[in-house]
């Protein structure tokens, strides 16, 4: 049985907002570490695909462009209430 698309994505979220500040993740790196995690029978590159759309939807995480294509919290601007 293939782990749920909605525990590959908390667990996705967890690791980015463990590495937020200290270390830029791309996709790839979350893709490589559910994988490593879950296995490749029960966690699939689609899977990891389809966990972050969801991140990205729902607002808990955003692409940031630094040289290359990263996944980040969303950033909040100086002024905004919080």
């Amino acid at each position: 049985m293939s782990v749920p698309v909605e525990t590959i994505a908390e667990e996705m979220f967890k690791m980015v907002t463990e590495y937020q500040g200290k270390k830029n993740l791309k996709a790839l790196d979350l893709t490589k570490a559910m994988i490593a995690k879950y296995g490749d029978a029960e966690c699939s590159k689609d899977d990891c695909k389809h966990a972050i759309r969801q991140l990205m939807d729902s607002g808990r995480c955003v692409y940031s462009y630094f040289g290359g294509s990263f996944i980040t919290l969303p950033h909040k601007e100086g002024a905004a209430p919080e």
